[in-house]
């Protein structure tokens, strides 16, 4: 079923009978030539982009619980492309570039909104170093403008700019960034892989891998043995205890992220807003609530849920930043499980098992990354080489000391 306008006006004439599932409720076979392990944003995109860009049909996604039940619906939305590094630029700005033809190739209403990201700045220092990430950001093709006070507060006038302690001078501003509803993009990757021939299995854990002469065979799952040719990890914060059971131990921590939505409000933010002197990113959803996080909770965790401490930290940025938030009421709080690397960047590359890959150490950057993080491991999959912008992401980086270092902090996860 391919949707429109015209289909969506049909069936409101029909009293919405002729909508059919968007994916199939598929049970596995006994073997496939590739098996993504995972059902979030990066596995259902690998999915999608292996069949769709690389003519591969034998494709199964393994999901150990329901399709958008992890880190993809459990972000704060943010599409962006502003890094600095040109390990980290290209790749992100290729994103940002799939990202913005997604519901068209899709076929699917993602709800992609480029209402621009504005990264304030409180400090001669800070400016000097984010005039240096937009030169950065040029000179890969991304869009950036660094904007002063006064041109900041025809935008939001509600921001503390006399603040005494974190007095606002300006913003690196980059219009093409924005937002785009998280559960949609899994849903749209899956109909689409769906429709390409992809079987999507969900509630199939993976409980062990089957290797032999150090290639591997195939998996051991809740649904029996499963086997493959290729099989392709891509499973977030499980990605250390996943891996583990293939005898491979990762340069990965796992930390939890809390983002938080208050109650409705009228239209106030139009764009997305972060912080400069502190940890602290804001944005409006269509419902009008505030969407908004900050740091990891400083301990390692595998569970979905965070701690109260965050909560207040995070609360207190706001309140720096723009004080009537205090005055809104919070409706929720969620977590999702990242798998943080050693150093900021993430992995996609093949494993010392033949045939076993990895996807992994996001940290805060997943979301974002899904249609190019998907890409790119489609093209791993399908031609055993490295995408172009995915030439740095190679795991034995941590032991050559190629490191990506986008924060500048050293080997400290917690932190990047």
């Amino acid at each position: 079923m391919r949707y429109s306008g015209l289909k969506v006006l049909l069936e409101g004439l029909k009293g919405q009978t002729g909508w059919k599932p968007v994916w199939r409720q598929s049970e596995p076979k006994k073997h496939y030539d590739f098996i993504i392990i995972g059902g979030g944003g990066h596995g259902l995109a690998t999915a999608y982009y292996l069949s769709e860009i690389y003519g591969q049909s034998n494709i199964a996604v393994l999901e150990k619980g329901w399709i958008g039940g992890g880190n993809v619906g459990r972000n704060t939305t943010i599409i962006r492309s502003n890094y600095l590094l040109d390990g980290n630029e290209p790749f992100y700005e290729f994103s940002l570039k799939l990202w913005e033809n997604l519901e068209q190739d899709l076929n699917y209403n993602a709800m992609v909104s480029q209402r621009g990201i504005y990264n304030i700045y409180h400090s001669d220092a800070q400016r000097d170093a984010f005039r240096r990430r937009g030169n950065a950001m040029r000179f890969n093709g991304a869009d950036a403008e660094l904007l002063d006070a006064s041109q900041l507060r025809e935008c939001f006038p509600y921001l503390d700019y006399e603040n005494a302690r974190f007095p606002i001078q300006g913003a690196l501003h980059q219009p093409r960034g924005g937002t785009v509803r998280h559960d949609a993009v899994a849903w749209g990757y899956a109909r689409a892989a769906d429709a390409n021939g992809v079987d999507i299995i969900q509630n199939c854990e993976v409980t062990g891998f089957k290797i032999g002469n150090g290639k591997i065979l195939g998996l051991e799952t809740s649904k029996g043995f499963i086997g493959a040719g290729k099989v392709a990890s891509c499973v977030a914060g499980s990605s250390s205890r996943v891996m583990a059971m293939a005898g491979l131990r990762l340069p990965i921590e796992s930390h939890v992220l809390q983002a938080f939505v208050t109650e409705g409000l009228k239209p106030l933010i139009d764009s997305v807003i972060t912080f400069g002197a502190g940890h602290f990113y804001v944005s409006q959803s269509d419902k009008g609530g505030l969407v908004f996080g900050g740091d990891l909770d400083g301990y390692n965790s595998y569970a979905q849920r965070g701690n109260l401490p965050v909560i207040e930290d995070v609360a207190e940025g706001g309140m720096a930043l723009m004080p009537m938030i205090g005055r809104a009421r919070l409706l929720r709080s969620w977590g999702g499980i990242m798998d943080m690397s050693m150093d900021g960047s993430p992995i996609i590359d093949r494993t010392p098992v033949e045939g076993l890959y990895f996807n992994g150490g996001w940290c805060y950057g997943g979301f974002k990354a899904t249609p190019a993080s998907g890409y790119a491991y489609a093209h791993l999959l399908a031609t055993d080489t490295p995408h172009e912008t995915a030439n740095a992401y190679r795991l034995d980086r941590f032991r050559t000391g190629a490191l990506i270092d986008e924060k500048g902090v050293g080997a400290q996860p917690n932190l990047h």
